[in-house]
């Protein structure tokens, strides 16, 4: 069982799992991820970051996942009036397969709808054909590139309608 948890980005527990992710960046792509990201734009009403732990046989709790959202209100896809951004999805290889990233990935979309959010949109890589197929299968379409990586031949972006809070 997966506990979510709010968290500041600067939290500990996310800065192992972002130092994580960045090497997986690297492993895949050559380099870290370079958008710029900062505990400002998680913040309530901006945003929301959320880590995911596991109960360790120990009793202990282990951060196995993280994803969280920011607000994105010029980026307009699927009729977008309030759009929201997913940001820094990760589950650790410790957590990997057991529903994780879906979870995570419920809870973003539920808070984000609780904000007032009416559509969450995210750009991946080609070289993360599991993400991209999470997303696919989540509902998410392709729409057109924004943002940071929007001009680069392996950027992927995708978009949901999210649901209304209630």
């Amino acid at each position: 069982m997966l506990d979510i948890r709010r968290v500041t980005y600067d939290h500990p527990d996310v800065a192992r799992l972002v130092d994580e992710v960045q090497q997986e960046y690297v492993r895949r792509y050559g380099g870290p991820d370079a958008v710029p990201l900062d505990e400002t734009m998680f913040v309530d009403g901006l945003g929301g970051f959320f880590v995911g732990y596991e109960t360790a046989p120990d009793g202990d709790d282990v951060a196995v996942a993280m994803g969280g959202w920011r607000v994105r209100a010029e980026v307009v896809r699927l009729g977008a009036r309030n759009a929201a951004e997913l940001k820094r999805m990760y589950v650790a290889p410790a957590g990997r397969g057991r529903g994780h990233a879906r979870a995570i990935l419920a809870h973003v979309e539920a808070d984000a709808a609780a904000n007032g959010h009416d559509v969450l949109v995210l750009e991946t890589g080609t070289a993360q054909p599991e993400a991209i197929a999470l997303y696919l299968a989540s509902g998410y379409e392709p729409v057109a590139p924004y943002g940071y990586y929007a001009d680069e031949p392996d950027c992927r972006c995708f978009a949901r309608r999210l649901r209304p809070a209630g």
